[in-house]
């Protein structure tokens, strides 16, 4: 009996051995929504819950070992995505399928994660981002947005705003710039200039969504940017006054910030080539 039990004891090793020898390190791009409301943001925190806390403390639960990942963005504590893409190494012998039902198997309802794809050896999903699109969206109607309250900023009751005018003072925003005004971090110390592709603002009943496409963004840059644009669009600024908000490169010179659960990361643009598995690595 004592033979036997050694015996597939044994063999149980031999399994485990083999098993291990089939974990393959690979880069992976992920594909994720979540609702902020409850983290403190996207970026790993100690002490706080966040969104990459979240991921890699499941990623590392089924790799068996610690787990890092590296996000699009950083977004703050109450600001939603879409579309966050994340990328890392992650030694498994799962199919992608099989790693994306695991996580979303695991994680939080408010997490999800939408796709898992074999990514280049050399993908990152910061330092090869092209492009980001934001959504921030603003309620102005006189009943509460009961249903939609977390993801909108509600103006004070009896405000109005025109957004001809924001669409003017958006126009000179447009381009290459030194953004520093509409930067949130004070202890900046690398450079603030940012290109924005276009600032799209269209009205939709009781709602003004403002869609900010740029090759990247400052820290709090699309909700300083939103807050500017609301004070225009309130007659508190004149549109041509976004000259002098650039020029000064000053934060005071720039409206308030906007709550943050009007924004919502869509979409992040890449190069197909850099996201791709060469032919070496299929």
């Amino acid at each position: 009996m004592q033979d036997k039990r050694s015996a597939e004891d044994n063999r149980h090793r031999e399994n485990e051995s083999y098993v291990e020898k089939e974990m393959i390190m690979q880069n992976y791009r992920l594909l994720i929504a979540y609702d902020g409301t409850r983290y403190h943001g996207w970026e790993h925190k100690k002490d706080v819950v966040t969104i990459q806390g979240k991921i890699e403390s499941v990623l590392s639960q089924m790799a068996g070992e610690e787990v890092r990942i590296n996000g699009a963005g950083r977004t703050d504590a109450g600001v939603h995505a879409r579309a966050m893409v994340a990328s890392g190494p992650v030694p498994t012998d799962k199919t992608p399928e099989e790693i994306r039902d695991y996580m979303n198997h695991y994680l939080p309802d408010d997490i999800c994660i939408l796709e898992v794809t074999p990514a280049a050896e050399r993908f990152h999903a910061r330092f090869n981002a092209k492009g980001k699109h934001y959504r921030y969206t603003i309620y102005r109607g006189r009943l509460k947005p009961v249903f939609d309250r977390k993801y909108v900023w509600t103006l004070d009751e009896g405000e109005t705003i025109d957004c001809e005018r924001m669409r003017k003072a958006a126009a000179y925003l447009i381009g290459e710039h030194d953004f520093k005004s509409f930067c949130g971090n004070k202890q900046m110390k690398k450079s603030t200039v940012r290109k924005l592709f276009a600032i799209d603002i269209k009205e939709d009943g009781d709602y003004v969504i403002l869609d900010f496409h740029g090759a990247g963004f400052l820290q709090n840059m699309v909700r300083i940017l939103t807050g500017t644009l609301v004070e225009v669009g309130a007659g508190r600024m004149e549109p041509s006054y976004m000259e002098d908000v650039l020029a000064g490169r000053c934060r005071q010179l720039a409206g308030p910030t906007a709550p943050p659960q009007g924004l919502c990361l869509m979409q992040v643009d890449y190069e197909k080539s850099n996201m791709e598995l060469s032919s070496t690595n299929e």
